[in-house]
């Protein structure tokens, strides 16, 4: 299903959403980047069968979603969030947020609050943010870390791509997926907006 978003630089920005239906409570599942809602295709199923209505999307500029290549950030996000959860009436809800998608949680819910939220997972989630910074001491990103990710991500986009899925799903230098996992990942990346 598609959700028209009304927010950002582009009012109108469609949402890809996958819900699995049903009446159990809600769990809204956000990816992190540069993945989409499919990143979840192992969690989805066993929480349907602990009873869980389970909603996954793209957020704008990932996966099955428009991509506006400008005009967005997390406020935008937040709202797309928050279109979701009142387009589908969605109470009682357990948000879970993955890497990037943990910002959005921390985000949604001190621009929202928690009059639909039951619970709040930040899963290997980055808030505040990556960036190393006066105001974010502990941030795990350093200026000169964050302009040499940037320049590989310049000079060779899918040899970055490579690199960072294998050191992303890695613990110990030992990949923790299957090899068409992170292939899926990669491919997933490939539909996202180019920023």
């Amino acid at each position: 299903m598609e959700i028209v978003a009304h927010s950002g630089l582009l009012k109108d920005t469609e949402v890809h959403v996958d819900d699995t239906g049903g009446s159990g409570r809600p769990v809204v599942l956000i990816h992190g980047w540069p993945l989409s809602g499919e990143s979840w295709s192992e969690q989805v199923p066993a929480l349907q069968r602990a009873g869980h209505r389970v909603i996954t999307y793209d957020r704008r500029g990932f996966g099955r979603s428009d991509k506006p290549r400008r005009g967005y950030d997390y406020d935008d996000l937040v709202e797309d969030l928050d279109h979701i959860l009142v387009a589908l009436d969605l109470t009682d809800v357990a948000l879970v947020g993955f890497s990037m998608g943990g910002g959005e949680v921390a985000r949604y819910l001190a621009t929202h609050g928690d009059d639909r939220i039951r619970s709040a997972v930040f899963a290997a989630a980055v808030p505040p943010y990556l960036l190393q910074t006066e105001d974010n001491p502990d941030g795990p990103l350093t200026k000169e870390a964050a302009a040499e990710m940037a320049a590989n991500l310049e000079a060779d986009r899918e040899e970055f791509f490579d690199e960072f899925t294998t050191e992303f799903f890695s613990v110990d230098g030992v990949l923790q997926v299957t090899e068409e996992q992170r292939q899926d990942a990669i491919a997933a990346r490939a539909t996202s907006t180019p920023r």
